[in-house]
C-alpha cells in the first residue's frame, strides 16, 4: 500500500500575521540541495559513478547560469526516476548523517541574519523548495524556521515508488503559500518572499514584499521592470542549531511544525480531489 501524507502540525507562531517564504538552492544555501548527496548516495551503494559525474554536472550548470524550466524538469524526471526503489530509512540516515559535512559551509550569512530579523519583527519563516523533504526539513530544523515545503515522493513498503505526489515548483509554490495564507491568517500584502530563479515568479507576485536574492539572468530582468530589490548573498558561514527563546522549551514542537512540510499540502489536495 501507498504512503499517504500525515495531518498537518501547528506552527510554531499561531498568532502571526505574516510569514517570510524563502526559496532554499541559491537562496538559503549556495549550492543546490538535491545534489550536494550524490557523493555519499554513492558510497552507499545508492547510485553509480555515471550517476554522481551527471549530478556534479548539473551542480556546474546550477551554480553557473541557474537552471530554467526545461532544465528543471530533465532534473526532476531524473532524481524521480533514480530513487524509486530507494528505502526510505537509508536516504533519511544518510542525510541526518552528512548534513553538516555537506550542508554546513554552503548557508549564506545574509540569509541567516534576514531569517533571525523576521523573527524578532514577528513574523513566521517558512522554506518552500522543490527538493524533497527528507532533505529540506533537518535543514530546516537546523536553521530554526516554522515550516519546511518540499516536495515528496510516493513510498509503498518503505521503499520509494518514483511517483511524485507534490512537486513544489513553479506555481505550485504560489498555491501552496496562498493556501498557508489562508489556513492561518496571513496577510500576504504584509508578508515577505525571497528567491534566485525566474520559475519562481509566481511565488514572488503572490507576496506585498518580494526580493530577487542572487537571481538568474532572467529574474534580474523581471525584478529589475518590476523594481523588486535585488539581494546579493555572497558570505557562506557555519550552519548551527538555531533555536530561538520561545523555541527553547518546545523544541519538539518546532521540529514537528518543520515536519508539516508537504503532507499537510498533500493532504488538502488528496481532500479535495
Amino acid at each position: 500500500m501507498t504512503t499517504q501524507p500525515a495531518g498537518p502540525s501547528p506552527l510554531t507562531h499561531r498568532n502571526a500575521t505574516a510569514a517570510a517564504f524563502f526559496d532554499l538552492d541559491k537562496t538559503i544555501l549556495a549550492k543546490s540541495s538535491s545534489l550536494m548527496f550524490a557523493r555519499p548516495f554513492y558510497r552507499n551503494g545508492l547510485i553509480g559513478r555515471a550517476d554522481v559525474l551527471r549530478s556534479a554536472y548539473a551542480q556546474f550548470v546550477f551554480l553557473g547560469s541557474g537552471a530554467d524550466h526545461d532544465q528543471i524538469e530533465q532534473l526532476r524526471n531524473y532524481l524521480s526516476a533514480l530513487c524509486k526503489g530507494w528505502p526510505v530509512d537509508q536516504v533519511t540516515a544518510i542525510v541526518n548523517e552528512t548534513l553538516d559535512e555537506l550542508v554546513e559551509p554552503t548557508i549564506y550569512e545574509e540569509a541567516l541574519a534576514l531569517i533571525d530579523e523576521h523573527h524578532a519583527a514577528g513574523r513566521d519563516v517558512i522554506i518552500v523548495s522543490s527538493s524533497g523533504t527528507e532533505i529540506v526539513e533537518p535543514i530546516g530544523v537546523r536553521l530554526g524556521v516554522d515550516l519546511a515545503v518540499g516536495s515528496q515522493l510516493a513510498v509503498e513498503d518503505g521503499r520509494y515508488t518514483g511517483e511524485i505526489l507534490f512537486y513544489a515548483y513553479g506555481p505550485a509554490k504560489a498555491e501552496a503559500i496562498r493556501e498557508l495564507a489562508a489556513e492561518h491568517g496571513y496577510d500576504l500584502s504584509q508578508c515577505y518572499a525571497y528567491s534566485d530563479s525566474q520559475t519562481d515568479v509566481p511565488m514572488l507576485e503572490c507576496v506585498g514584499y518580494p526580493f530577487a536574492v542572487n537571481p538568474d539572468t532572467e529574474l534580474r530582468r523581471t525584478a529589475a521592470a518590476r523594481s523588486w530589490p535585488v539581494l546579493d548573498f555572497a558570505r557562506p558561514t557555519t550552519m548551527r542549531p538555531r533555536p530561538r527563546g520561545d523555541q527553547a522549551a518546545a523544541a519538539a514542537a518546532a521540529i514537528g511544525a518543520v515536519a508539516l512540510g508537504v503532507a499537510w499540502y498533500a493532504a488538502r489536495r488528496r481532500d479535495r480531489a
